[in-house]
């Protein structure tokens, strides 16, 4: 059936208002007398009559009760409503008033006035209403809608609701609410009935088809929002997300705002406990150095820096558009802390001197770096030239101009290397620490470690890679089917890295808890269903073999290697190896002067000179630990 979207002319809603207000006049006299009105009192009725119509035209004439589209009738315009009887039924006050004053009468008396008014707020409220309901129900047949289920029966609930009724109500219907409270069971809101979540969800999705579920507590555990997820996975019903408040615009919830579930919001842990007093004794009125500032992890950091009130905070990074777009953000978050951009590179030593003479940095946090393990691989003069000569470059001003504290981010891929990025950063490691190890020889910095693994949505990270490959229907590549990695969001490493900082004393690794080793062939396929497609049918799913490099399974300790706990137990300190630091200085020199040579071979077997568990994997330099291995049983 089409509809015609044509509106109803104005004088006809004025003119049915009149007649709607007749009527409830009407009724009023006949409930005042029990529906016998006695003959004196009909004479009345006819001279009161006038007047009523004429007070409630014009209070409809100044309040516009007729410009609204009726089949859009709102809250609004109950208001609207509301307020034009009100301010009728003062007019008739005020009128009683002066026919007292003159003839010792009420022309309209008060019971009338009262009972006329209830009854013409609820004649013309429930007028629109039901035109709108019609309206409604024959554009938008509730056979015809969609089914959502809203998680949560508490007041973000009530708004999520609300929000789809208001902005949404033509094309979804709530089918019910669920809540873990078991206590709300039975019960209805808002007309909807609410059942128990975990007895009785995957009876509703069985027996009806959903298409959403709308989660909308503010505070739901990681854990249980899996368990959600999952659930509705099973049932190819999608998931969405109510947004935290803050975000919602003016303070009010749009439908627009609830978005679908996003796989980093399943990869979520608990919210860290930091010791805020520890690390804003540390940051708070110091001149932060960050290099590798616009980068993933760096522009992070800057942020968690913020809260924390730094006199300066000195952005370093070479890439000038992201450091710039960085900058403009910085402004827009804090008007009180001085953030400079610098555009340098931490392996020009003469441009890093003028930063560290100019700016005299009390902390450094050291996120520039080169990540990428096949890139590296194929490249391994660069990977030294940043990761290893450039760090050394940083570590060595940090203690020329007296740095209070220098943390660097490594990765777990210094753990038991098997390419060139993850030994590049062994390297630096072993670098840094030896360099605190001579802090006794007359320097005061010390020198700290953080070493976690993969970071939730990173630049080039598998995340955004599979999400861009999904959006435009291209064949989902993982590299092999049981390869695994550890999973952070970047919030959590940085808060974990200021907080490794804070309470580090020098010479230490940190590494941090990060939970469960995910399998990528299942984070594929479950972003693929979160996406709402099909697997096989939808987006096909290839292995392409490890690349160059490339480990099964990461490690965050090799096996000399047991940790200590610390008072977060979300972060251990690694016992390591130590290293003679004019030894190690020699060496790293040696292998830093081999990048003039070009000699990839050479740079390589001197890193595994320097890092023996450095083990090449699918690589082509795999030869050289064979010849080393041979060299060794020949002596």
């Amino acid at each position: 059936m089409k509809l015609t979207e044509k509106n109803t002319p104005r004088w006809i809603v004025f003119s049915i208002d009149l007649v709607i207000c007749l009527f409830s006049y009407t009724l009023s006299n006949l409930l005042r007398f029990n529906f016998d009105i006695p003959a004196t009192e009909s004479v009345d009725f006819y001279i009161e009559f006038p007047l009523v119509i004429f007070v409630r035209a014009v209070t409809f004439y100044f309040f516009k009760t007729y410009s609204g589209i009726v089949r859009y009738t709102s809250t609004r315009d109950a208001q609207r409503i509301f307020y034009t009887i009100v301010t009728g039924a003062l007019a008739f006050a005020i009128i009683n008033f002066f026919t007292f004053q003159w003839k010792q009468v009420y022309i309209v008396p008060f019971s009338l006035i009262i009972i006329d008014g209830i009854c013409s707020i609820f004649f013309l409220t429930a007028s629109r209403m039901l035109v709108k309901i019609i309206y409604m129900e024959l554009k938008n047949p509730s056979s015809l809608k969609t089914n959502v289920i809203i998680y949560g029966a508490g007041e973000a609930g009530i708004i999520a609701k609300r929000t789809i009724d208001r902005d949404a109500g033509t094309k979804y219907k709530v089918l019910a609410f669920v809540d873990d409270e078991a206590g709300k069971s039975g019960k209805k809101l808002e007309g909807v009935t609410i059942y128990e979540a975990r007895e009785e969800l995957e009876m509703l999705l069985n027996d009806n088809k959903v298409s959403h579920l709308i989660i909308a507590i503010q505070h739901l555990s990681p854990q249980r929002k899996q368990e959600i997820v999952e659930i509705c996975l099973r049932y190819n019903t999608k998931v969405l997300n109510v947004p935290p408040v803050r975000s919602w615009i003016n303070g009010e919830l749009s439908f627009k705002q609830i978005k679908k579930i996003k796989i980093e919001d399943l990869l979520e842990r608990d919210p860290i406990e930091l010791d805020i007093d520890r690390i804003k004794n540390e940051i708070t009125g110091k001149r932060i150095l960050i290099t590798g500032a616009a980068g993933s992890i760096g522009s992070e950091i800057v942020r968690q820096v913020l809260p924390f009130n730094p006199s300066k905070i000195i952005m370093v990074d070479y890439a000038e558009s992201p450091l710039y777009e960085l900058e403009l953000e910085i402004q827009d978050l804090s008007t009180v802390c001085d953030a400079e951009p610098v555009i340098g590179d931490i392996r020009n030593t003469e441009r890093m001197r003028n930063v560290f003479a100019t700016f005299r940095p009390d902390y450094v946090f050291h996120a520039a770096a080169y990540k990428h393990v096949p890139m590296m691989e194929n490249n391994p003069s660069e990977s030294i030239l940043t990761n290893v000569c450039g760090t050394k470059i940083i570590a060595d001003l940090a203690v020329e101009y007296s740095v209070k504290k220098f943390v660097m981010i490594s990765t777990d891929k210094a753990v038991n290397p098997t390419n060139i990025m993850g030994a590049t950063k062994r390297i630096a490691e072993i670098y840094t620490q030896s360099l605190n190890k001579n802090a006794a020889k007359g320097h005061g910095t010390k020198f700290i470690t953080t070493r976690f693994g993969n970071v939730l949505g990173s630049n080039g990270s598998v995340i955004p890679r599979f999400r861009k490959q999904i959006e435009e229907g291209k064949t989902i590549t993982v590299t092999h089917p049981e390869i695994t990695r550890y999973f952070m969001t970047i919030s959590e490493a940085c808060q974990l890295v200021l907080e490794a900082g804070a309470m580090g004393k020098g010479g230490e690794i940190f590494i941090f808890d990060m939970g469960k080793s995910v399998r990528i062939a299942d984070l594929a396929k479950k972003m693929v269903k979160l996406s709402g497609l099909e697997l096989g049918k939808d987006i096909q799913l290839v292995y392409t073999g490890l690349r160059p490099g490339e480990k099964l399974f990461e490690e965050l300790l090799n096996d000399q290697e047991n940790t200590i706990p610390t008072h977060n137990n979300k972060i251990m300190i690694a016992k390591v190896k130590e290293y003679d630091f004019p030894l190690i200085s020699n060496e790293i020199s040696d292998l830093i002067n081999l990048f003039n040579k070009q000699d990839n071979e050479a740079i390589v077997r001197k890193m595994k000179q320097i890092v023996p568990e450095y083990i090449s994997n699918n690589s082509i330099y795999e030869r050289l630990d064979k010849e080393m291995i041979a060299g060794l049983r020949a002596e």
